[in-house]
């Protein structure tokens, strides 16, 4: 009887590990699970990322081969330091930090030791890594620009961190991925799917063919590729009168909210940070105090929009009756607030909308406000009125686009006010200087854009975006081709955008005239102030411009913001108008304009605070 329990038992038992043996060859092919196998060693094949196109089809962003030194920390074995660390360009203290960080993260698992080595460098090493046992030399592919432009938008990959490793089991130690722009945000499609090999070991740690005869290896699939709805050329453009000047272009398709150019200056060679100088060069780009290249100001500067903004404040105040076309202020070369005078440089004299805008009347404006708040019984209910019309062209808010940044700017509320003078103890006149948009009110350039493009199509807008295509196949998300609706009635578009329309004919930017093209605009000069020493200090005044082209059926919507930039017309609106005839017409005929501003610099201006030379302070308030 016990030598059957016994021989039931062991029967059972052995059957028990067959089962599960058989199990684990058959069912359980859990890629983690293979790699807890020190006996198995994952040969990983990563696939190219997809590659970006503009909006014409044109190449931005493609390939090139690099090559990465891997190390498996458990296989090294002892050998000459020195030699090997002069071999791969590092110093000993390098060598020891990495394989350290490599042990940290898997002994079993392959770790990058020396990242994006070149062709020069891989033909070097290529013959003489077999002499060191745990490293091997790995294929890879990094970005390549076929632009020098677009730095802020397209983006950059970088090395995977321990953060993104933890949050996405996809990803292993030393993989790219998308950091910023365009790159991160649709870096699911760019990316693509990495393969893998899985390779048997013998006894003695040595390869001895492919792990299940190769049927659990499987084989990379490149990104897909993209087609962005930037324009390159006109990117290329903006971004060479950029040179020497702070500040934000957005031009946009007011038909679809497609965005054609996205610009910020100073700016960067996108290629400067591909390769093993990176990080170098990051850094230096990083701590650049007074350009700040890595900060893209096109969509994160928030800032005082100036004149620009009154052209809302008209459409406000049409919508809640507080004016007409007709309706007529008188300048008296300014306004009072209390007993104090806000100045005008309009010349002064009665001002109707039309002449408002294209002389852009401070007084005109204020009254017209004020007249706003007039309408209901107290402040507070005048303030939600304003702020929701306001908040409809999309201010105030992110504006969903398909970037990974950005910030909502500000449009106050009585909730903001009450916290600063107490609750009903402000007013229309506490406030006017929202009306000019010198207040409390802050835009980004790309909301400012957005707001012309609003204009330009009598009340609606879409949303600002990059992505066209996926694939060769044009997309159709939603968020991107429904229509968004202002709270102004369309009737009431046609006088101010006849208005801005004047501002090129007779108004502010008379000079700034293209032939053949008629343009609706506006120019602002926006008082600066920063500290310096801990004193507020007015600066040299920010130069602001928008306009839209043609007035009927428009094409482009721009937004041009010059840091330090003098008035309105001076640099943003030279810029304006150049980068509207380079796009509708492809060539520039104002050579001499053009000749001007790529030389001019600000590079004076933006030294000041640190000279200690004197700030120029405008007399015009456009």
């Amino acid at each position: 009887m016990r030598k059957i329990l016994l021989s039931s038992i062991i029967l059972l038992v052995g059957l028990t590990f067959i089962g599960r043996l058989s199990y684990l060859q058959i069912f359980s092919f859990s890629p983690n699970q293979i790699l807890e196998d020190p006996a198995i060693k994952a040969v990983y094949d990563y696939p190219e990322r997809g590659y970006i196109y503009d909006r014409n089809g044109n190449l931005l962003v493609a390939n090139q081969p690099a090559y990465d030194v891997m190390v498996i920390p458990r296989e090294v074995k002892p050998l000459d330091t020195l030699e090997f660390c002069n071999l791969l360009g590092i110093d000993k203290e390098r060598f020891i930090s990495q394989l350290n960080k490599a042990r940290v993260y898997s002994p079993r698992l392959p770790s990058v030791m020396v990242p994006q080595l070149s062709k020069e460098d891989y033909g070097r090493l290529q013959e003489k890594m077999r002499r060191y046992e745990g490293f091997y030399i790995q294929k890879r592919s990094l970005r390549y620009y076929d632009t020098h432009s677009g730095a802020n938008v397209l983006g950059y990959i970088s090395e995977v961190n321990e953060w993104d490793l933890e949050r996405n089991p996809s990803y292993a130690a030393g993989e790219l991925k998308g950091t910023t722009g365009i790159e991160k945000e649709y870096e699911t499609i760019l990316r693509g799917r990495k393969g893998v090999k899985y390779i048997q070991k013998d006894r003695f740690n040595r390869d001895i063919g492919p792990y299940k005869s190769g049927t659990l290896d499987t084989l990379p699939e490149q990104g897909r590729q993209i087609t962005v709805t930037i324009d390159k050329i006109l990117q290329e453009y903006g971004e060479k009168l950029m040179t020497g000047k702070h500040g934000g272009i957005v031009a946009l398709e007011p038909a679809s909210g497609e965005i054609l150019a996205l610009i910020s200056g100073p700016t960067y060679d996108p290629a400067l940070l591909v390769g093993r100088e990176r990080s170098k060069n990051y850094s230096k780009l990083h701590y650049d105090t007074i350009s700040k290249p890595t900060f893209d100001r096109s969509i994160l500067a928030s800032q005082s929009p100036g004149s620009p903004f009154k052209t809302i404040n008209a459409l406000v105040a049409l919508q809640e009756g507080a004016i007409t076309p007709e309706t007529t202020f008188h300048c008296y070369n300014g306004f009072y607030v209390g007993k104090r005078k806000r100045g005008c440089h309009c010349g002064g004299g009665t001002r109707n909308l039309n002449s408002g805008i294209y002389l852009s009347c401070n007084a005109y404006f204020a009254g017209a406000f004020r007249k706003i708040y007039d309408q209901f019984p107290t402040s507070a209910e005048g303030m939600d009125a304003w702020e929701e019309h306001v908040k409809s062209f999309g201010l105030g808010t992110f504006l969903g686009y398909d970037l990974p940044t950005g910030r909502p700017g500000r449009i106050p509320n009585k909730e903001y006010y009450n916290r600063i003078y107490g609750e009903n103890r402000w007013s229309s006149s506490t406030i006017i200087s929202n009306s000019i948009g010198q207040g409390e009110v802050e835009v980004t350039p790309i909301q400012l854009a957005n707001m012309t493009a609003a204009i330009a199509n009598r009340g609606h807008y879409f949303t600002p975006h990059v992505l066209k295509k996926i694939g060769g196949e044009d997309i159709s998300i939603p968020e991107f081709t429904e229509a968004k609706h202002t709270t102004i009635d369309k009737k009431y578009f046609e006088p101010v955008v006849q208005g801005m329309a004047e501002v090129y004919k007779k108004g502010t930017a008379a000079r700034l005239q293209i032939e053949g093209v008629e343009i609706a605009g506006k120019t602002g000069t926006v008082e600066n102030f920063t500290r310096i020493n801990g004193i507020r200090t007015q600066l040299t005044d920010n130069s602001v411009f928008v306009a839209f082209a043609p007035v009927d059926n428009p094409k482009i919507a721009i937004a041009v913001y010059i840091e330090n930039g003098y008035f309105g017309s001076r640099y943003a609106g030279h810029i304006a108008s150049l980068m509207i005839e380079k796009y509708l017409k492809g060539e520039i005929t104002r050579v001499d304009l053009e000749k001007r501003m790529l030389e001019k610099t600000l590079e004076q201006e933006y030294a000041k605070p640190y000279s200690g030379q004197p700030f120029k302070i405008n007399e015009r308030v456009w």
